[in-house]
């Protein structure tokens, strides 16, 4: 049997915005400012990297306990605004295409960077859709290194090969092909072995690999 893995910021929950705002708030509180374009360098990859990317942009260079007292003021922006998160975060289509992978008995696991994701997925009320949940608290690389994946389907006790991962962004893609996975970008990600733009109308069936 197949299973599915999906990213969570993106992909099931609209978090992403949030991160943006975050970052952005610490960037301008540092002096500079940044915009969308430049956040979207930042998808999918852990909160230090997203830092030092930041800090290169504004050419601020700090010892590592002033860049982890930053990583933790983002992370507090970027609590109090998910504090406030509901069921009506959860992404168009996504709940019935949960559903429907649940009654098809697919397992599912969610494989993200964020250490925050039990919390989201307790708020927006998918947490129980998922056998398996990776996050950041239980990795030490972060993508497009395929641990993560790797570590969903160990916990699944499925082959790579069966696991379909949808992700949102371009490392993580690149983090599902690495782990010998099937990816399924959500968006314009030229890298995935199939592309959809989110998943109202999509039917979880479609999706299920045929063991080799």
């Amino acid at each position: 049997m197949s299973g599915f893995i999906f990213d969570l910021d993106g992909v099931l929950v609209d978090t992403a915005k949030f991160h943006f705002e975050a970052w952005r708030e610490l960037a301008r509180d540092l002096g500079f400012d940044m915009d969308e374009t430049f956040n979207e360098t930042l998808k999918g990859v852990s909160r230090m990297e997203s830092l030092e990317k930041i800090l290169q942009k504004g050419n601020i260079d700090a010892s590592s306990d002033q860049k982890l007292s930053w990583a933790e003021q983002k992370n507090q922006n970027y609590l109090a605004r998910v504090q406030k998160m509901t069921k009506a975060d959860v992404l168009p289509g996504v709940l019935a295409f949960l559903e429907k992978s649940k009654q098809l008995k697919i397992p599912m696991a969610v494989g993200s960077a964020s250490k925050n994701a039990v919390a989201i997925l307790t708020l927006t009320e998918i947490k129980d859709y998922f056998q398996v949940i990776i996050d950041g608290n239980q990795i030490s690389k972060g993508k497009p290194d395929p641990e993560v994946f790797l570590l969903a389907a160990k916990t699944l006790q499925l082959s790579p090969a069966l696991c379909v991962v949808f992700e949102d962004a371009e490392a993580g893609i690149e983090a599902a092909l690495a782990a010998g996975m099937y990816a399924v970008g959500v968006g314009d990600l030229e890298k995935a072995d199939e592309m959809i733009s989110g998943f109202e109308g999509q039917d979880p069936e479609q999706f299920i690999l045929d063991p080799l």
